[in-house]
């Protein structure tokens, strides 16, 4: 079957439509990031949920430039060589934060493999300018595998963020195909690590890009054992025609057994939904202990 025979085959479903964001505190907001044009990952990469994250006081903000130094074929982030860091981008995104009263802030990333320290200075000055700036204000860190260099991990991991989170992703069978410069095993490795940290850890997977049930619920285990305590799982949406066709539109229902799947087990908190995102609800990731 030829990508455009599967094209027509899975066309979006009706719970994958979108409401319009609404609510008092979403338009409050929406005219802070208009007024004082700022800049956010929700915004720029048009996700479903951002007038209810908006609404609840979450926002996710990018830094270490707009070009990724991989090419993964699920990501319409622009693959090329990027610019020098910006050592002005931590004072910005932390003004923003302030600006926009976030109570809960995610910080993601482009891969910057091209530098020595993986962009590793600008996430922990990132992080010490948002507690700052807005000390009340909870993060979490959405970091890449760092290409296995380890000291840039523990870099991030020791201005201790409140979750720390790397998302594997897709299953084993295709992460090559999805992720193509990245390693399942070395991304087990980094989350085992940042649990090893004693910090919240964190991950999500992408559903309908061909994996088969008994590979999702391989992978969940995979996470549980390298001590992941918060899972999120979603449906792929593609970005582009020049990005991985979507084999299947997983049902609602399917979604829900893998969320009771997933705290049977022994996840703490599970995301599990067509439209959930990695930062989807993430403020009520902080809601549980660690330890127990």
């Amino acid at each position: 079957m030829d990508d455009k025979t599967k094209e027509r085959l899975y066309k979006k479903p009706e719970w994958l439509k979108v409401k319009l964001p609404i609510g008092e505190e979403y338009r409050k907001v929406r005219g802070l990031v208009d007024n004082y044009k700022l800049h956010t990952i929700c915004e720029s990469g048009n996700c479903p949920n951002m007038g209810e994250c908006w609404g609840a006081g979450t926002a996710t903000f990018m830094i270490l430039g707009n070009i990724c130094t991989r090419s993964c074929q699920f990501c319409a982030v622009a693959t090329g060589r990027p610019l020098a860091p910006d050592l002005e981008e931590p004072h910005r995104v932390a003004q923003s934060v302030k600006l926009m009263r976030v109570k809960h802030c995610v910080i993601t990333s482009v891969d910057r493999d091209d530098l020595k320290d993986g962009g590793s200075e600008i996430w922990a000055e990132t992080i010490r300018k948002v507690r700052e700036y807005s000390p009340g204000t909870t993060m979490e860190t959405l970091v890449p595998d760092f290409a296995g260099k380890w000291e840039n991990l523990e870099r991030v991991m020791t201005e201790k963020p409140e979750i720390m989170s790397h998302n594997i992703e897709t299953v084993r069978r295709t992460t090559r195909l999805v992720r193509v410069q990245a390693k399942y095993d070395r991304s087990l490795e980094a989350l085992k690590r940042i649990n090893e940290f004693k910090l919240r850890t964190k991950s999500g997977i992408m559903l309908g890009l061909g994996e088969k049930p008994e590979e999702v619920i391989e992978t969940m285990n995979d996470l549980l054992e390298n001590g992941v305590h918060i899972l999120t799982i979603g449906q792929y949406l593609r970005p582009t025609t020049k990005h991985l066709p979507v084999q299947e539109f997983v049902h609602p229902d399917k979604f829900a057994e893998y969320k009771q799947l997933g705290l049977e087990m022994g996840f703490k908190y599970v995301e599990s939904g067509p439209l959930v995102r990695s930062s989807y609800h993430a403020e009520r990731h902080l809601t549980f202990n660690i330890e127990n």
